[in-house]
């Protein structure tokens, strides 16, 4: 077997685990799912490949973060470029929401990722290592920068409360409309493009909402 050859079959067996792995997380949930079940559902008569090929189940976790999330970030990128110096909450918030959708529109039906998303959410260590990936990019930087930059009157407790308010309207939206895709079940709107409009008008409606004083409560 040529050096080419053993690259090429390692590269597919990765893809197949990753592929693999990405689905069953979805639909059961990580810690439901053992690294045999995802060796034997990926077609590998070896069933340690997983830990032979990622490591343990937290660096397989990250292995699928990043499998998505350099295309996010190229569409990111992309949309942070065309509103740059906006001081429109919109926007921004627009560059938060779109480069999920648009992915998953690329995809094609049905994707796991959405649900999959949803599932790392339920852990606060994955949790953390899910965001810590996102915030790696530069692009999304960028994003935070401007949507602060848009909001100078919210007071520290507040914006971190709305940003998670925000990112669990992103993750489970998302996933249920994924989920729905799959079944063959009617989704609110037609497309991703249009569910991104909405969870853009929900989200800065989020921001944009009075502050109560909590001595006025």
């Amino acid at each position: 077997m040529t050096t080419r050859t053993r690259s090429d079959r390692v590269t597919a067996t990765r893809e197949a685990i990753l592929g693999t792995a990405e689905r069953l997380f979805a639909e059961h949930g990580v810690y439901a799912v053992s690294n045999r079940q995802i060796s034997e559902a990926a077609g590998q008569g070896n069933t340690a490949a997983v830990g032979y090929h990622f490591g343990t189940k937290a660096d397989l976790v990250r292995e699928i973060i990043r499998k998505h999330t350099a295309a996010m970030d190229r569409i990111r990128e992309r949309l942070v470029g065309e509103v740059e110096g906006s001081g429109d909450v919109r926007d921004w918030v627009a560059c938060m929401v779109r480069p999920t959708t648009e992915h998953l529109a690329a995809l094609g039906n049905p994707t796991w990722f959405a649900r999959f998303g949803a599932q790392i959410m339920t852990d606060p260590a994955l949790r953390d290592l899910m965001a810590e990936e996102a915030l790696m990019a530069p692009s999304m930087k960028r994003v935070l920068e401007g949507l602060k930059r848009c909001l100078p009157q919210l007071p520290p407790e507040v914006r971190a409360e709305r940003g998670a308010m925000a990112r669990q309207l992103m993750v489970h939206m998302n996933a249920e409309r994924e989920r729905a895709l799959a079944d063959g079940a009617p989704t609110p709107r037609p497309t991703w493009h249009d569910a991104a409009t909405g969870l853009v008008d929900a989200i800065v409606g989020l921001w944009l909402a009075p502050v109560t004083d909590p001595a006025d409560a």
